[in-house]
């Protein structure tokens, strides 16, 4: 099924509000379907990355003067939203390359995320990522957590009250709903009001040339980005900065839960510091980063930064010209905006599941789908961001959601015949994007690495990964 609508890249470049790139500039290679799935996955990956590309060309024709050659392939953008764990080679004794094993905890938390029949014979997806969240899950539930308590507890509930319940108590999950009940949604009928990336001036300054000049390497050197997230999207839209000449910062707290293989695989080129925001010496120090800051990246829970004094306004009057990226589930604006979320219950809410699904049973995609592309786009709103600051001066508020991404993969239209795809794509397919990190912390690693080509300035990773709190909390 063809889409009526435009395509994701021509629906993004309407976001930028500047003339569109000269023909020839970007060449996207490569098509769907790559994996068992009626959605444009590669396609639309790939498109996003073309445009985060552009935005990178545009931050660079402010320095230069000129513009690149852009080439992104559908096959090696759709790989990105597999993880590390399907693109990550360790080194094992012989001497060779090997897969990742798979992580118990996420393994785990797959095992239990998935969508069960409910009482009243629709669908519901609980998500079990972080054991405190999923404490909160098991205590509405009241169910140990194995498969089977799992989808015994899920039966006794109607699907509305469930969702109500699982909010209530903080916790994350979704009701599972076709593409037109989410749109008659009020939240879903609200989103489809937006732009897939909202950008926001939230207060005045001067406008601010990009520092460097022409001793600049790359469209980002010198900008200065502190990443508050965890767990892909926000952690991704962090690493497309860096990726493109940033000092990325990571902010976390001991105390904090992590997914190891997660923070693997989105760290790189960056560095990583240890605060405590909810001390007040520590949040002192994180003030006086942000206040020399030109990014900050936010992923938490909706309120939370504003709560502790961090939030865009608090930003912008601390730091004038700062661009305040907020990453989130369910977007800007409308009843569940309070509300968080994960990949997988923005799948189910906005009718991904429902669409892959066979037999009347809804399915999750085989990627990371929203995850990957809502961090493409916080990187790609970013550098809008930042340009209009170099141009016109202010403050902006760029807000990215699982949702948006969901709602914008569906809007490429179907795949009337998947049953030639290849299913699985191998990390020696893109021998050509590897990253060799023989100083990592997990090992020495091979990794899938940036896949946009840029004629001037190749995406790279200038750090290895680091270990989490090994930084001073300073600006280099």
């Amino acid at each position: 099924m063809k889409s009526a609508s435009p395509s994701a890249f021509e629906e993004l470049m309407t976001v930028r509000d500047a003339p569109r790139p000269d023909a020839g500039e970007v060449t996207i290679t490569g098509s769907d379907p790559l994996f068992a799935s009626p959605l444009r996955i590669g396609s639309t990956l790939a498109d996003a990355l073309a445009a985060r590309a552009v935005a990178a060309n545009d931050l660079w024709e402010l320095r230069t003067g000129r513009r690149q050659q852009i080439s992104v392939d559908v096959r090696a953008a759709a790989a990105t939203a597999l993880g590390g764990e399907d693109m990550t080679l360790v080194r094992g004794p012989d001497g060779a390359y090997h897969p990742v094993p798979l992580s118990p905890d996420v393994e785990h938390m797959v095992s239990l995320t998935q969508p069960w029949e409910t009482a009243d014979g629709r669908f519901f997806l609980p998500h079990f990522n972080l054991p405190h969240l999923e404490r909160r899950v098991l205590d509405v539930l009241r169910c140990s957590p194995t498969p089977e308590s799992v989808r015994a507890a899920v039966r006794k509930w109607k699907a509305d009250d469930l969702e109500d319940a699982i909010a209530a108590a903080d916790a994350c999950g979704g009701v599972v709903r076709s593409p037109a009940e989410w749109l008659a949604h009020p939240h879903g009928a609200h989103l489809a009001t937006r732009p897939v990336v909202e950008i926001t001036k939230i207060g005045d300054s001067e406008p601010e040339s990009l520092s460097g000049g022409a001793r600049a390497t790359q469209p980002l050197s010198g900008v200065r980005v502190l990443d508050l997230t965890r767990i892909l999207a926000g952690p991704t839209a962090a690493l497309s900065l860096a990726e493109h000449g940033a000092d990325v910062l990571m902010v976390t707290a001991p105390q904090l839960p992590q997914v190891p293989p997660f923070v693997r695989d989105t760290s790189h080129g960056k560095r990583s510091t240890y605060l405590d925001y909810t001390r007040a010496d520590e949040a002192a120090k994180l003030r006086e980063l942000a206040a020399g800051a030109d990014v900050f990246v936010e992923g938490y829970r909706p309120g939370r930064m504003s709560a502790h004094g961090f939030g865009p306004e608090d930003l912008a009057q601390l730091r004038p010209g700062v661009v305040y990226v907020t990453v989130n589930c369910f977007g800007s604006g409308g009843p569940f905006a309070t509300r968080a979320g994960w990949d997988q219950v923005a799948q189910a809410v906005t009718g991904c599941c429902e669409i892959q699904g066979t037999a009347g049973r809804p399915q999750l995609t085989p990627v990371y789908l929203c995850d990957f592309l809502t961090g493409f786009l916080g990187g790609y709103g970013a550098m809008l961001a930042l340009a209009r600051r170099a141009r016109e001066g202010g403050s902006y508020h760029v807000q990215v959601s699982l949702c948006q991404s969901a709602m914008l993969v569906q809007r490429q239209g179907l795949l009337d015949d998947f049953s030639g795809a290849p299913g699985r794509l191998r990390p020696d397919e893109f021998e050509r994007y590897a990253v060799v990190d023989d100083s990592s912390g997990y090992g020495d690693l091979k990794s899938l690495g940036p896949v946009i080509r840029m004629s001037e300035t190749p995406p790279r990773w200038s750090r290895t990964i680091p270990e989490l709190g090994s930084s001073r909390p300073e600006w280099t």
